[in-house]
C-alpha cells in the first residue's frame, strides 16, 4: 500500500487522489496510521464483502458433519479445551 504523510497529502492532493484510484493510500500523522484514502469502487467492494456472512445455524448438514469429523494437527491439541 502506498503511504504518505498528512502534510504531503495536503500539498499533493491531486497526485495522491490519482494514486488512490489505483489502490488504497495510507496517510500518517505524527508517524502513526491515521487515514486510508481509496476509490469509491474499492470502498463499495469492501462494504459488500463485509456483508457476505454465513451463519452456522444456516449451514448444510454436510458441512456441519464435515467440521464435526475434522481432526486438528496434534500441535494444536491444546485448543480442544476451548470446545468444552
Amino acid at each position: 500500500m502506498t503511504k504518505t504523510t498528512a502534510v504531503e497529502f495536503q500539498r499533493n492532493f491531486g497526485a495522491i487522489q490519482h494514486q488512490a484510484q489505483r489502490g488504497p493510500v495510507e496517510i500518517t500523522r505524527h508517524g502513526r496510521r491515521d487515514l486510508v484514502l481509496m476509490s469509491a469502487d474499492h470502498y463499495d467492494w469492501l462494504i459488500a464483502a463485509s456483508r457476505r456472512t454465513h451463519r452456522t445455524a444456516s449451514a448444510h448438514q454436510v458441512a456441519i458433519d464435515a467440521v464435526r469429523c475434522a481432526e486438528m494437527d496434534p500441535e494444536h491439541a491444546h485448543l480442544n479445551e476451548l470446545m468444552t
